[in-house]
């Protein structure tokens, strides 16, 4: 009951911290989509290039999230921003930036050399074999790529909060500091229920997006 009435007496609160928490997630991951997309493709053309691009990105998905933070912040105290926002959803697309790539690259190389073949003998040329064929074949493993990076970045975006970026990690760092369980559990189910809302909600997307027959 005191989690409840919590809930019913901060809802405008719970309602801004969960809008921050979505909207810092969403530009970091829309932004590490724009960017691991193209690389995803690009390194389909050099296996050398691609067993690099991959070892780095897994390298940066190992480090821990509080510590990739810590080294944010003096690199951009250098410009301002060393606190809040922006190392955050810097650090997120790092972080996003393995399953989109990697899922992009297997996604492309898994293409049916058939289905290659037979663009090329209606004189297509590689970019339009690329937008009209593999692209549309690759969307669902892209798409699941996706879904993982936010599934995985909502919970990550939560100890931004300790970097005062905001979102829903306000509550479990509040709850933490003032010894208060009430804030520390809505925190946590909060962010649990976005994760589950956001991964259905891409699921839908997915499916939508992906051609018939496949």
């Amino acid at each position: 009951m005191e989690i409840l009435d919590f809930v019913m007496t901060n809802l405008n609160l719970l309602s801004k911290l969960t809008l921050e928490h979505i909207a810092l997630v969403a530009v970091a991951v829309g932004l590490a989509t724009l960017t691991g997309v193209p690389i995803g493709i690009a390194i389909t053309q050099n296996e050398r290039v691609a067993t690099v691009v991959l070892y780095v990105a897994s390298i940066l998905i190992t480090i821990p999230s509080i510590a990739l933070f810590g080294i944010m912040i003096p690199i951009l105290s250098t410009i301002g921003h060393g606190i809040g926002y922006l190392p955050a959803v810097i650090a997120v697309l790092l972080y996003s930036q393995l399953p989109i790539i990697r899922n992009t690259y297997t996604a492309i190389n898994n293409v049916s050399p058939g289905l290659r073949e037979a663009a090329r003998g209606i004189g297509m040329t590689s970019t339009q074999r690329l937008r009209k064929v593999e692209i549309p074949l690759s969307v669902p493993i892209i798409m699941a790529g996706v879904r993982t990076a936010v599934v995985m970045n909502i919970g990550v975006m939560a100890i931004a909060a300790y970097i005062g970026a905001g979102g829903l990690g306000v509550l479990i760092s509040r709850g933490i500091s003032q010894s208060d369980p009430r804030q520390l559990v809505v925190g946590a189910i909060a962010v649990s229920l976005l994760a589950i809302v956001a991964d259905r909600s891409l699921l839908a997307l997915q499916r939508k997006l992906t051609p018939r027959g496949l």
